[in-house]
């Protein structure tokens, strides 16, 4: 499998965790469904959580926002995205020290993709690289609103769904 190719033809969330979950099994051999995705705005010093033991991950809209302004293709917001669910993918699997998560998704993303994929250049420097880009600050505004992503995860779908 081309993950290079596979994540350029991305369109949504969906496709995106596809792939993590598919790099994730081939890289670690774990696997797990049933996860629901929402998005929220949340500080701008949060990309993203998973609560532990819950089957949500909230990603933080803003940043997804300014990441989609300054990104300079397709492939780099996916790889962001990539970067975002693989992280917390793998806090979902069971993984909850930051420092050693950090480590697992570099190694996962350079096996996945090679050394000089955007998605591993996030993994190895935080997505600082594509967020520098913007020139404006985000407004600190903080909402309370919670918007789930429709067909996030795909695995525990039935034919006839």
């Amino acid at each position: 499998m081309n993950y290079t190719q596979e994540l350029d033809h991305c369109e949504d969330f969906g496709d995106v965790f596809e792939l993590v979950k598919k790099s994730v099994k081939e890289s670690l051999g774990q696997w797990r469904g049933g996860l629901m995705l929402y998005l929220a705005d949340l500080p701008i010093y949060i990309g993203a959580f998973h609560g532990v033991g819950s089957n949500a991950i909230v990603m933080n809209r803003r940043l997804l926002d300014l990441a989609i302004k300054s990104s300079r293709s397709r492939r780099e917001v996916n790889s962001y995205v990539f970067y975002i669910l693989l992280h917390e993918y793998l806090h979902s699997l069971g993984y909850i020290d930051e420092g050693a998560v950090r480590r697992l998704v570099h190694s996962v993303a350079e096996r996945t993709f090679g050394e000089e994929h955007p998605t591993t250049q996030i993994a190895l420097t935080g997505p600082v690289a594509i967020l520098s880009r913007m020139r404006q600050p985000a407004e600190e505004s903080y909402g309370s609103d919670m918007e789930i992503v429709r067909d996030f995860d795909r695995s525990n779908q039935t034919y006839f769904s």
